[in-house]
């Protein structure tokens, strides 16, 4: 398998079947890929468009949570049944344009572990531009990485980072963590962002605080010392607003519905 593209999904149903078509269209003629669809508990029929989608695609595999977890959990669930050299992950409102997958996988082909996409400009809203550069200062502090590298939703990498993903990850789900750890070579794309063609963001404000606790409580359990008063300030932040965190089930519990090659 050259290519499997993960896409976590909620409350989407309105907009998948045209985001298959638009991949099927500038995917490479000729290339064996496949696309898994994760259903985040969703509140529409977003779990039958899926079903509907695996009839219809042999490449389109769904998987069906019995819980909302959230996009770095639902990507998660994803990975463990993802069989492509290559690996990708977007979302599913089509502001990630599958225009740039192919370019993707060459940068990936070239050599490099890790591609982010760069948006040259954002069409998000005031609040979730401020969330996203803030996400971006807090993970280049407590992951020590390079502030020129700018994490997104939309990237690339080998089967190898996903492998490490999946053998270190715990009940601390922070995806791009591993990928620093993990990954030599890392790069990004710039590319145009597209208008969210349907609905709202479904990224909540503590999904958001719930990913930095992961970050944070990572890097305690890897180095086991605090390594400064703002790591422990942060740590009594999310110890006191955040009383759990997602536990996620076991691929026993998580229902399948595709069709495969």
């Amino acid at each position: 398998m050259k290519l499997s593209i993960v896409i976590p999904v909620f409350n989407s149903s309105k907009i998948i079947i045209k985001l298959i078509k638009s991949i099927k269209k500038n995917i490479k003629k000729k290339s064996r890929f496949e696309i898994i669809l994760i259903n985040d508990y969703s509140e529409d029929s977003s779990w039958k468009t899926i079903k509907s989608l695996a009839k219809k695609y042999k490449f389109v595999k769904g998987i069906n949570l019995n819980e909302n977890y959230g996009q770095h959990y639902a990507i998660f669930a994803g990975l463990k049944f993802a069989k492509g050299k290559n690996i990708i992950c977007m979302d599913d409102d089509m502001q990630h344009d599958p225009a740039y997958i192919n370019k993707i996988t060459n940068v990936l082909d070239k050599g490099f572990d890790v591609c982010y996409v760069k948006y040259l400009k954002r069409k998000h809203s005031y609040i979730k531009i401020l969330v996203s550069w803030l996400n971006n200062i807090v993970s280049s502090f407590l992951m020590s990485k390079p502030i020129n590298i700018y994490t997104s939703s939309y990237k690339g990498f080998k089967k190898k980072v996903k492998t490490n993903i999946l053998k270190n990850s715990g009940r601390f789900v922070f995806l791009d963590y591993w990928m620093f750890k993990y990954s030599k070579k890392i790069t990004f794309i710039d590319v145009k962002h597209k208008k969210r063609l349907y609905g709202e963001t479904n990224y909540k404000f503590k999904q958001l605080l719930t990913l930095w606790s992961n970050m944070i409580f990572l890097i305690d359990y890897e180095k086991k010392n605090y390594k400064s008063i703002i790591i422990l300030f942060i740590k009594i932040f999310f110890r006191t607003f955040l009383r759990d965190y997602i536990n996620y089930k076991e691929s026993s519990e998580i229902q399948i519905e595709s069709k495969t090659f």
